[in-house]
């Protein structure tokens, strides 16, 4: 068996054959075309996938236009301007039962939900919520606007997630919530934080904003904790340009919620609490309203496209697609996330890599540059007179030591490799070789990779 196979082999691993032409049988398919076979496409060679295009995202047809347009002609364009049928209102009944939950308070952003549910629970000036450093920003500034500390732990370096180990490590007698992040869509380890949220006597509220219909253990992500948060930002598998939402089973905490989105004014026009106004608006909820009917049969594809991709990866010493943990059913695949193994391509780099995968059509880039730990805000909240005087110089050079060693999360954003979901994984399973082939093509000849200026 000459070198190439053997190559090809340790690539990719034990894979099942599928339907490309040219491939030995029983082999894993490598590349389709013997042209493909020679120089990297960043190089001058030709790309393993033509010049079709991914599926485009966010996602449009006539329907969504249809429901646009009938919401600018009403002259109706705030929830409050027609209570009776506003559409907002009809988003929130509608799309309670996607997630098997009973009430659904609909917010301007996925950080307004965190922070209508920090509020809501009465999180306060003193208290420390535990979440993830890698993350967007969105959701440490959810913990901020009430002016409690979010206290940052460590990651799983496999699955990407927040460890519950060094979790539970953090938890101090002003811990009041716990704040499990569900990156890339995939379920964090639900059960181990839902268990700790017991223990201790703390909240725990998810966020699920990347994670849409994810399911673990029978349940959809975002109704374990005692609020779920989601948003739909126009990156998201349901995209509305901006916007989010809260989801909760339980009805006081539900017009609680509502009360804090809409400036501490309750359904009942009285104003028993304070609040920001989080509102979503008609716009929004008419873009949304419009996916209900695709919405999940696009799931669906989804996850037959990046269980497929996980498949066809087993063994490959490339990358490593991220860990799931056990009774993880289904993920919402807003991103298909690998990491990258640097001690496998020959000192080649990252950028190497990415730049190679690219130039054969692939859509596969980095993540997060780094961990919210390694960013400013960390001092300047520090600083603040009112978080001196709450926490105390000693609890906050403490906090603010912690802060900055998380090494598992610094080697995570050193890793990182994504393939776009909402839209590339709603291709079709040609699409789906085309990543493997280019993935194996770049393995074959990582020798070149070097050589390329990025």
């Amino acid at each position: 068996m000459n070198k190439k196979k053997m190559n090809r082999r340790r690539f990719i691993g034990n894979t099942a054959a599928a339907s490309v032409a040219g491939v030995l049988a029983g082999s894993f398919p490598v590349l389709a075309q013997t042209k493909n076979s020679g120089t990297l496409a960043a190089l001058g060679g030709a790309p393993v996938r033509d010049k079709r295009p991914w599926p485009a995202w966010p996602y449009t047809d006539e329907e969504l236009v249809q429901s646009m347009t009938e919401t600018a002609k009403s002259g109706w364009w705030s929830r409050i301007d027609n209570r009776n049928s506003s559409k907002v209102a009809r988003f929130e009944r509608e799309f309670a039962p996607f997630h098997d939950i009973k009430y659904v308070v609909a917010t301007g952003s996925g950080t307004q939900a965190i922070s209508t549910a920090v509020h809501a629970l009465n999180i306060e000036c003193g208290d420390e919520v535990i979440t993830s450093p890698y993350t967007d920003m969105g959701t440490i500034s959810g913990v901020i606007t009430s002016r409690a500390l979010p206290v940052l732990a460590d990651l799983d370096p496999d699955s990407f997630q927040l460890d519950a180990k060094d979790v539970e490590k953090k938890i101090n007698n002003n811990t009041r919530a716990l704040l499990p992040v569900h990156m890339m869509g995939a379920p964090a380890d639900i059960r181990a934080f839902v268990q700790m949220a017991r223990q201790h006597k703390l909240l725990l509220i998810e966020d699920a904003c990347q994670a849409h219909l994810a399911k673990i253990d029978g349940k959809r992500i975002g109704t374990f904790g005692d609020v779920g948060c989601l948003s739909f930002q126009s990156s998201k598998v349901m995209a509305s340009g901006e916007g989010g939402a809260c989801l909760t089973d339980n009805e006081a905490l539900a017009d609680t919620l509502y009360t804090v989105m809409n400036h501490g004014s309750d359904k009942r026009g009285t104003h028993p609490r304070i609040g920001p106004k989080y509102r979503m608006n008609e716009f929004a909820a008419s873009l949304l309203l419009s996916q209900m009917r695709t919405h999940l049969q696009r799931h669906e594809t989804r996850n037959r496209n990046g269980k497929y991709l996980t498949e066809k990866l087993k063994g490959y010493s490339g990358v490593a697609p991220q860990k799931l943990y056990p009774g993880t059913e289904e993920c919402s695949y807003y991103l298909y996330a690998m990491a990258f193994r640097p001690e496998e391509w020959k000192g080649a780099s990252r950028a190497q890599f990415i730049k190679a995968v690219q130039a054969e059509g692939i859509p596969i880039g980095p993540y997060i540059q780094s961990g919210l730990h390694k960013y400013d805000w960390v001092n300047f909240i520090c600083g603040l007179e009112v978080y001196k005087k709450m926490y105390g110089e000693k609890r906050l050079k403490e906090y603010k030591e912690q802060t900055k060693h998380l090494p598992a999360c610094d080697a995570v954003a050193d890793r990182m490799l994504l393939i776009p979901g909402s839209g590339p994984l709603t291709a079709d399973q040609s699409s789906m070789d085309n990543i493997i082939n280019a993935l194996a093509k770049v393995w074959e000849h990582r020798d070149q990779l070097k050589s390329i200026k990025v």
